[in-house]
């Protein structure tokens, strides 16, 4: 069977499409042809789109939607949409093929129903495509029904139907070979690489959606199949990478194996590489074993330095547990992001002078300061809104995907901007998602001093490179 994978993320600087990636490499594993078409590069995708297809033909079209949107919550930002672009895509596809379209994506798997109504697609891929979508191609060319395969999102009886999701122990991915994207032009133009350790998550925080897209258990890969992933990246040149795990550390032993493997290669002297984490569990061991296999600097998503807006936001840290995993991280010399959420469910001027506070107590090399809580379709949040147990903002639609739903704790709705900024002042280490400080501004997409500074030869995780450059 014929498949054209298609990577519709076309921010700027360019995110080379693991998952994508990965998915072909799995189809092409199960014998079947594939042919990558990367809208990332396209000045315009409709004809770029319209040559493509005038001299290549398929029986199945996927598409990878990784975002829905730029994260941006209203006030000063940018605030793009990506799926308004993404249903104009998938048009212009139907419109010069007959190939079965089908979607996927960690984008789409947060929304897979809302999105396969509105852009017109075929069928979708609800998680992870690697198992499911050679199982179909094997189905199409036997002539077999593959409706009910698992995973799948179809249209039956007039609605759009979930069929029941099966994840996968991630022993049984093939080891990837990372050859059948331009990941060395990704690196060029993007200045890293992506690499995933496990998936799923089994947190309870109220906002994410990671465990909606991917599952709420861990399933790790194994340390050597990590590490021979890396060694093909640095086989192209490719020396800085990001890990792609909800965090890195959770499990931690696993976490210990992968760097122990990653250090019994020789690779710790080779390659820098940067990772999301909890705060905890966060070891002095781990962060030794991470130092000496390569890694330079982690991003801690603490969201807030108020215990009660830590709770109420279902996390299972402490502000203590903040301070004490930066002394660590900087006892080994690791460069630390910290990433709050301003506006959360009972946010308060004092909550938000605590946080603000311990920030700076903690010392770490950047603070990430978004304002508003990112509320998507199957998460606490969402749910908690609908039932009226947290009062909705007055502008906030919940069922419109092409409108990016963000919630901002009413009482300091009016006033959150004024409180950061009498709070925060000049401190430079305070990043903002606000393109009119550009300087300060840690909004990645479109964010034109990260992208010159990638043209100069800055290589890592943008946060990085951002304090770097200032």
């Amino acid at each position: 069977m014929k498949t054209i994978l298609v990577n519709t993320n076309r921010v700027k600087p360019a995110i080379g499409p693991i998952g994508l990636e990965y998915v072909a490499e799995a189809v092409v594993r199960a014998g079947h042809e594939v042919r990558i078409l990367d809208l990332s590069w396209a000045d315009d995708c409709h004809s770029t789109i319209r040559d493509f297809f005038s001299r290549e033909s398929a029986d199945v079209v996927g598409l990878s939607l990784r975002n829905t949107d730029d994260c941006a919550s209203s006030g000063p930002g940018s605030r793009r949409l990506f799926l308004g672009e993404f249903v104009d895509i998938v048009g212009e596809i139907r419109r010069n093929t007959d190939a079965l379209i089908l979607v996927g994506g960690v984008g789409f798997s947060i929304m897979p129903d809302k999105i396969l109504e509105i852009s017109g697609a075929d069928v979708g891929v609800w998680g992870e495509g690697e198992f499911v979508v050679p199982e179909l191609l094997d189905r199409m060319q036997k002539n077999q029904s593959w409706s009910d395969l698992p995973n799948l999102v179809i249209y039956h009886k007039g609605t759009w139907h979930r069929n029941e999701p099966v994840f996968h122990p991630l022993s049984e991915l093939p080891p990837m070979t990372r050859t059948l994207m331009d990941n060395q032009r990704y690196f060029l133009e993007g200045g890293q690489a992506g690499i995933e350790t496990k998936r799923g998550c089994p947190k309870k925080c109220i906002y994410c959606a990671d465990p909606v897209a991917k599952g709420n258990h861990i399933r790790t890969r194994p340390p050597e199949s990590v590490a021979w992933e890396l060694e093909q990246l640095l086989h192209q040149g490719i020396d800085s990478i990001h890990t792609c795990d909800s965090e890195f550390n959770i499990p931690e032993d696993h976490a210990m194996e992968v760097c122990g493997e990653i250090q019994r290669r020789g690779l710790g002297d080779k390659v820098r590489w940067y990772a999301y984490c909890s705060p905890t569990p966060f070891s002095r061991e781990l962060a030794r074993l991470m130092h000496q296999a390569g890694c330079v600097g982690i991003n801690f998503g603490v969201d807030s330095g108020d215990s009660a807006i830590l709770k109420s936001l279902g996390r299972d840290f402490t502000p203590e547990d903040i301070l004490q995993t930066v002394r660590i991280c900087h006892e080994w010399g690791i460069v630390v992001m910290l990433d709050l959420l301003i506006g959360a469910p009972g946010e308060s001027r004092e909550s938000i002078k605590n946080t603000v506070e311990l920030m700076k107590k903690a010392e770490p090399d950047r603070v990430g300061v978004p304002v508003g809580v990112g509320v998507y379709p199957g998460t606490p949040l969402e749910s908690m809104l609908r039932s009226g147990s947290v009062h909705k903002n007055h502008d906030m639609c919940l069922d419109d995907p092409l409108s990016p739903c963000f919630f901002l704790e009413p009482g300091i709705a009016d006033s959150v901007f004024q409180i950061l900024d009498d709070l925060i002042g000049n401190d430079e280490r305070f990043f903002f998602f606000d393109p009119t400080q550009p300087d300060r501004n840690y909004n990645y997409n479109a964010n034109q001093a990260l992208i010159d500074a990638i043209g100069k030869g800055y290589r890592g995780a943008y946060w990085d490179i951002l304090r770097r450059i200032h």
